[in-house]
């Protein structure tokens, strides 16, 4: 994987790259759809690619290695072939994952034990086993194992929980390097700076992840219930340490104010189920604000859902239909509104890259924080 910085606001920290993957080209700042379980929820590859612009989705290794399972994925080729996209792949380790089963899993200095949410059934993660996982699932970003703190974490627990994250880090690092991809393509490792709200174990954690020399790196244990403002203020202090000459992921972010705000601060990389969680429940996302499309007042709307996207759905369908559709719990409804939120997100990562090549970012920032948060 390569990355090339290509230009730097004058006004802020944002800034526009290219990163080069065996599966293609991406350019940030990008939004990554989120295809947990191979698939993006109620999106066609096709639409993903041609209609929403998508040029990288995530996976997940903690879903993905439950089902289908890694005998089928080897046997297909790897995600890329078995879903069909054949774009760039990354996939988040399952720390996540494993940190939202609290009442499921039991952490060690060799791994987690943990059961599967859907039979029971137990199973083991260690950094290197994870490694090994992500090799077989293919992905062309694999992310470092870690364990992600939760908001609010008292300093003790967060101190002890990145010592425990950074050996891993360094066991999930000698696996990665001593092993080959499975597929014909190159595979980069991503680690994962922790610390929770903490300034000074932010700062550890960021200096180490620097010093590794990775193709690139992420940003974990945010948007888990802290307030924005501390999201912004950890990540501002990361961005600052980790080399501006590498892709920076900010991950699981998350509303378009955090996804400006946090360009502004050097992040290039982000991912959330917000827009396809929110679709399936009504709020849609648009250039003009947010709508709750359930509303009576959208009713006898037949506008476009959003004119300025440029997009076939989203200039196609009008309000009213897709009110109707949604009350009715019409499946196309959810795949509609799906289509719309996440095209509208690749829109903003791209109007963003515009306006920092334009130099006027920030003013242009201002502004949409403001529109695309009301709500209409």
């Amino acid at each position: 994987m390569k990355f090339t910085l290509q230009q730097t606001d004058t006004s802020s920290k944002a800034r526009t790259g290219l990163i080069e993957t065996d599966h293609g080209t991406i350019h940030t700042p990008i939004f990554m759809p989120v295809g947990t379980a191979g698939t993006v929820k109620a999106v066609h590859q096709r639409e993903l690619s041609d209609d929403i612009h998508a040029e990288i989705i995530l996976g997940n290794t903690y879903h993905l290695y439950l089902r289908p399972g890694l005998p089928l994925l080897e046997k297909c080729g790897g995600l890329h072939k078995f879903n069909g996209w054949n774009k760039p792949i990354l996939t988040d380790s399952g720390g996540y994952q494993v940190y939202s089963l609290a009442e499921r899993r039991k952490i060690s200095e060799e791994g987690v034990a943990f059961q599967s949410h859907i039979d029971g059934s137990r199973h083991f993660f260690t950094p290197e086993n994870v490694m090994d996982t992500q090799r077989s699932i293919g992905a062309d970003i694999i992310m470092a194992f870690d364990e992600c703190t939760p908001y609010p974490c008292d300093y003790t627990y967060a101190k002890t929980s990145l010592g425990l994250t950074h050996r891993w880090l360094d066991r999930c690092c000698a696996c990665f390097d001593s092993t080959e991809g499975k597929y014909g393509y190159r595979q980069a490792l991503f680690p994962i700076v922790q610390g929770s709200v903490y300034k000074d174990l932010r700062v550890q954690s960021a200096e180490k992840v620097a010093s590794l020399g990775r193709e690139g790196n992420a940003i974990g244990g945010l948007a888990v219930g802290e307030p924005a403002e501390m999201m912004y203020e950890m990540t501002e202090l990361v961005c600052d340490i980790l080399p501006p000459d590498k892709p920076r992921y900010l991950m699981g972010v998350g509303t378009p104010a955090n996804i400006l705000e946090s360009i502004a601060l050097g992040v290039d990389m982000f991912d959330c189920v917000m827009p396809t969680r929110n679709a399936r429940n009504g709020m849609l996302f648009t250039t003009q604000g947010m709508i709750n499309i359930r509303n009576k007042k959208w009713e006898d709307d037949l506008s476009p859902i959003d004119e300025h996207l440029g997009n076939y759905v989203s200039s196609f369908y009008s309000k009213a239909y897709l009110k109707h559709l949604v009350n009715a719990k019409e499946m196309l409804g959810a795949q509609i509104a799906s289509i719309h939120n996440l095209s509208f997100y690749l829109w903003l990562v791209r109007q963003a890259r515009a306006h920092i090549e334009n130099g006027d970012f920030t003013l242009w920032k201002d502004r949409m924080v403001q529109q695309t948060m009301q709500r209409l």
